[in-house]
């Protein structure tokens, strides 16, 4: 072996060994050069800041570093820590360190944001010996394209388009080379930087393949049925894995085919409902890459930038604090502020109801969920949050506006997720629970208790006055 030349896995948001082609090609160059290899991570804490990354959530990275770095280390690969503040450190410490450490090739997995991307961009002007992998997503982005060869501006033919790429594609597992690298003791990780306990998240890639296969034996049968019930343990809950990459799209999908091998081409089986959402996943990852607009805080429909947002502080931070009035929706936040996770269903309820009842810009609700989610991903928190706001990239109009009186009634009929996150309504009954805590007579007399707070808005007076204020995105 040629100690003196080093080869690179540079670790990012793929916190995982199998089905990583960046891992998979670092151990096969590293191998046949016979090189000493070597992972880093390299942590940005004022990036992060800037980005909104929940502490939440750097915890949950810094536990999967630590499960990863034991599972290197059985493998003969030390993975190093390095604390580079901003990603422009970064560039500056990888050109230094492959100088210093005679290093002939690194090998990372791509990333679709925008600063992610123009770091990236600079590395290679640099003249770094980097090879990115793209697997973020199962395909590419920019490859999913319509007749004109450009982005589908609406998920249902990038679906169909999706599913064709992808039954005709041929899937191969990646199968790491042996390496002549003896087990080594792990460096213990730590991250400097702020951060809120994640120990209700198994952390590791092996925890994250026992879960998706928990999940394929025991509910993805029952996910069509179950999944909008909040009260339910009824979703995946792999968002967080998905995210930093503990667990790839590609081990979902292989999951998905083991127990139905034909979801790719009928869409009768009962895998159908979860595969659409992993497409989903690609859909708006594909959307930040071909619209970089997305990753710059802009409207999808340009007409979307006329719309005069309320922007009221106050209610705002009730919002947030889930003091709205409206039972669901507060159970919902409260949900998000206590367990740094919010049930699928109430996203859209709950950011519905900030963007249309109470007209502030969807930009602000974007950005709290963003600065609380252990599962926080730019691609699908703008996607959701557009798509809710009626300023995304959607067939549907700007006039879908959730009742969250409607949703609360047929999704939490009996109260359960109600009762769990908003306790002072415990002594309430089914009956009353679900509507909106309107003063009635006299200002005592709240139509659900007199010990919760009064609702802010009035759904029909809310509906009206967002359908005025939204008309402009049809406009030509």
């Amino acid at each position: 072996m040629d100690s003196n030349n080093i080869v690179v896995i540079w670790f990012r948001q793929d916190l995982r060994i199998r089905e990583n082609e960046s891992v998979t090609s670092a151990f096969r160059f590293a191998a046949e050069k016979q090189c000493r290899l070597i992972a880093l991570y390299l942590s940005s804490p004022e990036q992060w800041q800037s980005h909104d990354v929940a502490p939440i959530q750097i915890d949950f990275i810094e536990r999967n570093l630590n499960h990863l770095a034991v599972e290197l280390a059985q493998l003969g690969v030390p993975l190093k820590h390095f604390q580079t503040p901003t990603f422009q450190d970064q560039i500056e410490f990888l050109t230094e360190f492959c100088q210093k450490n005679k290093v002939i090739q690194i090998f990372a997995g791509k990333e679709p944001e925008w600063n992610e991307k123009q770091r990236d961009a600079q590395l290679i002007s640099h003249g770094l010996p980097i090879e990115f992998t793209d697997e973020h997503c199962i395909l590419a982005p920019g490859t999913v394209l319509n007749q004109q060869g450009q982005m589908f501006k609406v998920f249902t033919p990038f679906k169909k388009k999706w599913r064709e790429m992808v039954s005709q594609h041929h899937l191969q597992k990646a199968e790491l080379v042996e390496l002549n690298q003896k087990e080594i003791v792990p460096e213990k990780i730590q991250i400097d930087a702020a951060k809120v306990k994640s120990s209700d998240w198994p952390a590791g890639e092996k925890a994250a393949l026992s879960l998706l296969k928990r999940f394929c034996e025991s509910q993805l049968t029952s996910y069509k049925e179950q999944r909008d019930f909040p009260s339910l343990k009824g979703t995946s809950q792999l968002s967080p894995y998905l995210a930093m990459g503990v667990l790839s799209p590609k081990q979902c999908l292989y999951a998905i085919l083991h127990y139905f091998p034909q979801a790719l081409v009928e869409a009768t089986t009962p895998a159908e409902t979860w595969l659409s959402e992993l497409i989903w996943r690609e859909f708006y990852r594909h959307l930040i890459v071909a619209f970089p607009k997305l990753c710059k805080n802009q409207n999808f429909k340009s007409n979307a930038d006329a719309i005069q947002w309320r922007n009221d502080q106050a209610e705002f931070k009730a919002w947030c604090e889930g003091k709205t009035g409206y039972p669901v929706v507060d159970a919902a936040m409260r949900q998000l502020n206590q367990t740094g996770w919010m049930h699928n269903r109430m996203r859209m309820v709950t950011a519905s109801f900030l963007s249309k009842h109470l007209l502030i810009d969807w930009r602000w609700g974007e950005r709290y969920f963003k600065q609380h989610l252990i599962d926080g991903d730019l691609a699908a928190n703008n996607g959701g949050w557009q798509w809710s706001a009626g300023t995304g990239c959607d067939a549907q109009p700007y006039f879908r506006i959730f009742n969250p009186i409607e949703q609360s009634k047929k999704f939490d009929n009996e109260g359960a997720f109600i009762y769990h996150f908003v306790p002072e309504l415990s002594s309430v009954s089914t009956k009353a629970l679900h509507q909106a805590n309107l003063v009635v007579q006299e200002p005592e007399d709240h139509a659900i208790s007199n010990n919760y707070c009064v609702a802010i808005v009035e759904h029909k007076l809310a509906r009206s006055r967002a359908l005025e204020a939204m008309k402009v995105i049809s406009q030509k």
